[in-house]
């Protein structure tokens, strides 16, 4: 798991990745995703961004939900999920999970890209 922390590694971080990864695994299970995809998973940038939670302003950091299919791990390509899935995880993640106020999609390929960031 800490290879999906970008940068220095610390609990509080390995708590909000799993907190973050937990539900993007469980989104995938309940909408009978899980076993369409080779690998799901969530990293953690070491990138902040202001963000609004309520009447106040965030400063948190970023997560990246990443999800491919591949039949070698040689190569890979994105996999294609609903919008509404994607919101669906995204408010999840943002309002259950203290630490993270902006979720992004990858959508890159192997290659160029590897599938792990690290």
């Amino acid at each position: 798991m800490a290879i999906r922390i970008i940068g220095e590694i610390t609990k509080d971080k390995i708590d909000i990745l799993q907190g973050a990864d937990h539900i993007f695994i469980e989104e995938l299970l309940i909408n009978n995703l899980y076993y369409k995809v080779r690998q799901a998973f969530v990293v953690l940038l070491p990138v902040r961004s202001v963000g609004v939670m309520g009447d106040n302003r965030t400063y948190e950091y970023t997560a990246v939900i990443r999800c491919v299919n591949t039949l070698d791990f040689m190569t890979a390509s994105w996999v294609e999920l609903p919008y509404s899935f994607l919101r669906k995880v995204s408010s999840r993640i943002i309002n259950e999970i203290r630490g993270i106020n902006r979720v992004c999609y990858d959508i890159s390929s192997k290659p160029p890209a590897t599938i792990e960031w690290e």
